[in-house]
């Protein structure tokens, strides 16, 4: 069987290394997993060439809204968020699932946010997301669905470019309150989520070093390179810091579930990314 990761670009992901490693983990001696250029453009006849010989893509960057309305079904998590990033082949139908969402809450958890099973609450429920994209939307999803709040504040530089970011709100329940991004409302929120990439957040990291912004918990979507700006000014106020590579991890676990049928190795997965960002 096949599979891949689809995006542009796309030659720095790490996803092959994830895939492959739980392949290996679960005996799957048949299957393949490789990185695809494809943009917007080509999508569609990427999606054509895909055949009875596929189990699945993954999508990043800029696919995940994209590829909605080339799918014959949207999981319920994923038209709620308005993004898909893995599509499962099965009975010659194309189905879009979110991934990012659950591997967002399972990377949280891992620093001590409460995850799936609940667990004590030992942070102020605000939440500061960083951008309005397709990951903001997965994150505003986390934050509703993982952590039972009910609304956020959204640093954006573009109000107008948040359209799809309000929509998922709407479909979730929750309140948003958009802030400009180079002066952001809030200075002491519970949970900084930065989905903006590398370098684009260094005014926050800044923030934090002088004492201006003192979040209780970090998740920073990047993780290449790393640490980030605003990872180590986070680190070195001891401020939990979750990363992208938890993320990466966590959301490629479900995917390996959805397109197997297995239950993904994640410590299997986590050892070869570990071991591949270290190189």
């Amino acid at each position: 069987m096949r599979a891949a990761v689809l995006g542009a670009p796309i030659a720095h992901s790490l996803s092959p290394v994830l895939h492959r490693a739980a392949y290996r983990a679960l005996g799957l001696a048949g299957w393949s997993y490789e990185a695809i250029e494809c943009d917007e453009t080509r999508l569609p006849a990427v999606l054509g060439e895909c055949g009875p010989e596929w189990a699945g893509l993954s999508l990043t960057m800029p696919l995940k809204r994209a590829v909605l309305p080339l799918l014959d079904e949207i999981g319920p998590l994923a038209r709620e968020v308005g993004a898909a990033n893995t599509v499962v082949f099965s009975g010659g139908r194309r189905h879009g699932h979110n991934t990012d969402v659950p591997g967002m809450i399972n990377a949280l958890a891992e620093i001590g946010v409460p995850g799936p099973r609940g667990g004590p609450r030992r942070w102020p429920a605000t939440v500061l997301i960083l951008g309005g994209g397709a990951t903001a939307c997965s994150a505003l999803a986390a934050v509703a669905r993982g952590l039972g709040l009910a609304q956020a504040t959204v640093a954006v530089r573009d109000p107008a470019s948040a359209t799809g970011l309000l929509t998922a709100a709407q479909h979730l329940g929750v309140t948003v309150r958009l802030t400009d991004y180079g002066n952001p409302v809030v200075t002491a929120p519970g949970l900084l989520i930065s989905t903006v990439p590398a370098g684009a957040a260094d005014i926050y990291a800044e923030r934090i070093d002088r004492g201006y912004l003192a979040p209780r918990h970090l998740f920073d979507v990047v993780y290449h390179p790393w640490p980030t700006a605003l990872a180590k000014a986070a680190r070195k106020a001891d401020i939990p810091v979750a990363g992208g590579f938890a993320l990466l991890l966590h959301q490629a676990a479900e995917q390996v579930t959805l397109m197997t049928g297995k239950p993904a190795p994640l410590e299997a997965m986590r050892a070869a990314g570990e071991s591949a960002l270290t190189r």
